[in-house]
C-alpha cells in the first residue's frame, strides 16, 4: 500500500505507475482516493471546528448559571447537543469514508524501481547474468519423475488415494536427498548471520492481506474451514507477520531471519497441476530469508540476498541465471523483483526454482511495523528471497548429476547429510 501524500501530492505519478504495470483498470482509483481524502480532510476540519465551539460555550455555562441566566444557559445546553449531534454525523461519515479509501488503496499497486523493465507478463521478462555452463549430457535425461521412480524415491499413485492428485510421498534416499538439500540451505544461511526460525505454518487473515495482494490470496491461500486461519503459502507470510503492530528500534536493524516450512498452494488457474512430476504441486517445503531494514538499504539487501540462492545451487552443481521481473509479471505489492531459475538438461532450457522481492515499505504499512527513532518514527522496508524449495530443487539436482547407468550423484555439500552417500542408484 503507497502512501496516501502521493495521491494528494502526485496523482500523475501513481498512474503513470499503474499505466506501466498495464492496469488502467485501476487508474479511476485515484481520482477516486483523492476526492474521498479530500471529502474526509474537509469533514475533520468541519469536526475540529465545531469541537473548538463547543469547548468555547461550554465554559460559558457555569458562569451563566452562577449569574442566574439560567434560561440562556439552557440555550447554550441546546447547541452543545445539536453540535454534538453534527460531530456524530462526520465522524460516521469519516469512518467510512477512511474504510473505503484503505479498500480502494490496498488494491493501487506500489511504485516499481525505476531499474525494472517495462513489460506486459513473464514472457517479456530479462535475462541478466547466467551462472555456470549449462550442459547438455551425450546421453538421454529422462523426464525427472521418471528418474526418481527409478530410485525407488516417489509414490504419486498412493499419494491420490489419500489426499488426491497435486501430492506425493517421496521415499528413501530421494527423501533424505530432499531434506539434505534443505538442510544445507538453512545451515548456509546461519553460517552468513542470518537467525534461524521455524514460524507458524497458520496465520489470521489480516496477517495475510498485510503481507500480500487479493489476487495473490485467492489464488494461493487455503483457508479453514470455520476459523480465521489460512494454511501459509510461503514462511514469508507468518515471518513478516510476525512483527505487525510492533514499533522496532532504530539500532536494531537490519532484522535478517531465515526460516523452515511446509507450504501450501492452491495452484489453480490454466497452468494446472503435474499430473506425474514434482514441479507444480500443492504442498512443498522451502528454507526462506526475510529482511526487514532502513529503506536507504533494501536495495543493498535485495543484491545480497538473490546473490545467496545462486550460490546455494552452484554448490550443488546447478547451474542457474538470473531473470529480471519486468513491471508486468511483479506482485502489486512488489517495488521489484528478480526469479533464479536452474537449467534443465531435459528441457534444455530453464526454470524457476526461486524468486527475490523488495516490496519497499508496502508490507511495513498494510502491518503496521515501523521503526523508533529520535528524528520520528516511519516505514521500515521488507524484503524475501527463496533459499531453495524442494522438490523443485530436487527437480535441478537429479537432472543434472543423472548419469548414463541411472544414478544420480551426490554434491559434495550434501554428503555429510547423507551419511557420507556418494551416489544414489537405481534399484535393481
Amino acid at each position: 500500500m503507497i502512501d496516501i501524500k502521493l495521491i494528494r501530492e502526485n496523482r500523475d505519478l501513481v498512474k503513470e505507475n499503474i499505466k506501466k504495470k498495464f492496469q488502467d483498470e485501476k487508474l479511476p482509483l485515484v481520482d477516486e482516493v483523492y476526492d474521498l481524502d479530500e471529502e474526509v480532510r474537509e469533514a475533520k476540519l468541519k469536526g475540529d471546528n465545531l469541537r473548538a465551539e463547543k469547548n468555547k460555550l461550554s465554559g460559558q455555562i457555569g458562569l451563566l448559571m452562577r449569574e442566574g441566566k439560567k434560561e440562556e444557559a439552557e440555550d447554550i445546553k441546546k447547541q452543545i447537543a445539536d453540535m454534538d449531534a453534527q460531530i456524530k454525523i462526520l465522524e460516521i461519515s469519516e469512518e467510512k469514508k477512511n474504510a473505503l479509501i484503505k479498500e480502494k488503496m490496498m488494491i493501487i499497486p506500489n511504485i516499481i524501481d525505476a531499474s525494472v523493465p517495462i513489460g506486459k507478463d513473464d514472457s517479456e521478462n530479462v535475462e541478466v547474468e547466467r551462472f555456470g555452463d549449462p550442459v547438455v549430457p551425450p546421453y538421454e535425461i529422462p523426464y525427472h519423475a521418471d528418474i526418481i521412480e527409478a530410485l525407488n524415491g516417489m509414490d504419486k499413485t498412493a499419494a491420490g488415494r489419500t489426499s488426491g492428485e497435486g501430492f506425493y510421498y517421496l521415499l528413501g534416499d530421494i527423501a533424505r536427498l530432499h531434506e539434505a538439500m534443505i538442510s544445507y540451505a538453512r545451515d548456509y544461511m546461519i553460517d552468513r548471520g542470518f537467525t534461524y526460525a521455524i514460524p507458524p505454518f497458520m496465520i489470521h487473515s489480516d496477517v495475510v492481506t498485510g503481507v500480500m495482494s487479493f489476487p495473490e490470496m485467492e489464488a494461493m491461500m487455503y483457508k479453514i474451514e470455520g476459523e480465521d486461519l489460512y494454511l501459509i503459502g510461503t514462511s514469508e507470510h507468518s515471518m513478516i507477520g510476525r512483527f505487525k503492530g510492533q514499533m522496532i528500534k532504530k539500532e536494531e536493524l537490519p532484522i535478517r531471519m531465515t526460516s523452515y516450512s511446509p507450504c501450501f498452494r492452491k495452484e489453480g488457474g490454466s497452468h494446472g497441476l503435474e499430473e506425474r512430476g514434482l514441479y507444480r504441486v500443492h504442498q512443498f517445503e522451502k528454507q526462506e530469508m526475510i529482511v526487514l531494514c532502513e529503506p536507504e538499504d533494501s536495495m543493498k539487501y535485495y543484491n545480497d540476498m538473490w546473490k545467496y540462492t545462486v550460490e546455494v545451487f552452484r554448490n550443488m552443481d546447478i547451474p542457474v541465471r538470473q531473470l529480471e521481473c519486468c513491471s508486468g509479471d511483479l506482485a502489486d505489492l512488489k517495488v521489484k523483483s528478480c526469479d533464479i531459475e536452474a537449467w534443465s538438461p531435459r528441457q534444455q532450457k530453464y526454470f524457476e526454482v526461486g524468486s527475490c522481492s523488495n516490496l519497499g515499505e508496502a508490507q511495513a504499512r498494510r502491518l503496521g511495523i515501523r521503526v523508533k527513532s529520535n528524528e520520528g518514527n516511519y516505514y521500515l522496508h521488507t524484503l524475501n528471497n527463496t533459499v531453495l524449495a524442494s522438490p523443485r530443487g530436487l527437480i535441478a539436482l537429479v537432472e543434472n548429476n543423472y548419469q548414463e547407468d541411472g544414478s544420480v550423484l551426490i554434491p559434495k555439500v550434501l554428503q555429510p547429510y547423507m551419511g557420507g552417500l556418494k551416489k544414489i542408484e537405481p534399484k535393481k
